[in-house]
């Protein structure tokens, strides 16, 4: 192709730059499906963001020729292009979503054959592209991760708003027991009042009886003297009378 016509040129640019702007393309044989089957496929990928693309091999190959693309031998027989785009709101499709479709739309025509794939750099056969429609959607994985780095956060929240009520609790077990855990008990005011009454009373009463025995041995003490004193004078005159 020397001088190739300019519709092939257009063809062989947009292949070129859907497979290079795409996340995965999946290879089909379309050979028996009818025009309804083709637009009921269509209609399917659409929603999971998928287009189904028929194009000549030879312009897919040079296509894949430009961008260094070995594809294999997926490009042999009637061949169309089932490739991942943009969903009908504009969001990112799938290719998961993409595989589930096929998968699907598989199981109740025999016609569709999927010959295998392209994820990323990565080619796949028709195995690794089964195996694909089995796993999760993106949205599902996404929306498992959120819920399992929320959950601790919302554990964390509960804890955290539970933390003052216990708190309180604590503070007012403290307060009914007198105290922390280990500290002297403070005696009640009652009792003291009680203890120091009956510790004056106790002195009131000690006092008076030993003031008391002292002041009887002090009187005793000086009617002896008075008495002594006494004797020696009544001497004195017995000795004087005899003289």
């Amino acid at each position: 192709m020397d001088n190739p016509k300019p519709e092939k040129v257009a063809v062989v640019d947009e292949v070129r730059e859907k497979l290079s702007s795409t996340e995965a393309v999946v290879f089909t044989e379309y050979r028996g499906l009818t025009v309804r089957d083709l637009q009921d496929l269509r209609g399917a990928l659409r929603e999971a963001g998928g287009e189904y693309k028929v194009y000549k091999n030879t312009l897919v190959r040079r296509a894949t020729a430009e961008l260094d693309m070995d594809l294999g031998e997926t490009l042999t027989g009637p061949t169309a292009l089932a490739i991942v785009g943009d969903k009908p709101d504009g969001t990112p499709g799938d290719a998961v979503l993409v595989a589930k479709a096929l998968k699907a739309f598989a199981k109740g025509n025999e016609n569709l054959v999927v010959k295998g794939g392209r994820l990323g750099d990565q080619m796949l056969d028709n195995a690794a592209i089964m195996a694909l429609a089995d796993v999760a959607p993106r949205e599902e994985l996404l929306a498992r991760l959120a819920g399992g780095l929320a959950a601790p956060m919302t554990n964390m929240a509960r804890l955290l708003q539970a933390l003052p009520q216990k708190m309180a609790y604590g503070l007012s077990a403290l307060i009914e027991q007198g105290g922390a855990p280990g500290a002297p008990a403070a005696e009640p005011a009652g009792d003291d009042t009680e203890s120091d009454s009956d510790t004056d009373s106790t002195e009131e009463n000690e006092t008076p009886a030993a003031d008391a025995d002292g002041s009887d041995k002090t009187d005793e003490a000086e009617a002896s003297a008075e008495a002594g004193v006494d004797d020696a004078a009544e001497g004195d005159d017995a000795a004087g009378e005899q003289e």
